[in-house]
């Protein structure tokens, strides 16, 4: 099943499709914290539209359907922070937000000088936590939001390119 998807730079057109798909993704989070009111729930068309042209953005596609996503970008001190992974529910555990999680990854680097990755899950969303530290990251802190919301941070080191050490 994952060969025939494909990974890609988002455009402006899969706008509609991306903030749908991430209102469908992030129905069990916001169950999970019993709380609707999360952000990637309320946020408008215009401001990932805002998203899509000022950050680094990566869908999945099965044919012309945008089946998965993440955002990307870059701080001052050259941390990738990386937001919004989604993988359409029929999709899920076949690798998928693996394959996502790197794309966003190499793309942070290779075209935004990227040198280290951040990015943040809720402390009960397991399923997430274990994809993050399967992939290199590492618990770095927690800070608790809301009484039933504490989010860890995530970190790792960007791979070191071997056109710079060449």
């Amino acid at each position: 099943m994952g060969t025939s998807v494909t990974i890609s730079a988002a455009t402006a057109q899969d706008a509609e499709q991306i903030l749908k798909l991430q209102y469908l993704c992030y129905q069990p989070e916001a169950a999970l914290y019993d709380d609707y009111g999360i952000e990637p729930l309320t946020q408008s068309l215009d401001a990932l539209r805002d998203e899509l042209g000022e950050g680094c953005v990566v869908v999945a596609r099965l044919g012309a359907e945008v089946v998965g996503s993440v955002r990307g970008t870059v701080d001052a001190d050259g941390t990738g922070q990386i937001a919004k992974l989604i993988v359409h529910p029929r999709l899920q555990r076949h690798g998928l937000g693996g394959r996502l999680l790197a794309a966003v990854e190499e793309r942070l680097t290779t075209e935004r000088s990227a040198v280290r990755y951040r990015l943040f899950a809720g402390h009960r969303s397991e399923s997430d936590l274990r994809l993050y530290r399967s992939h290199g990251y590492a618990p770095v802190g927690t800070e608790q939001r809301t009484r039933r919301l504490s989010l860890v941070t995530l970190e790792k080191e960007a791979a070191v390119r071997a056109a710079a050490t060449a």
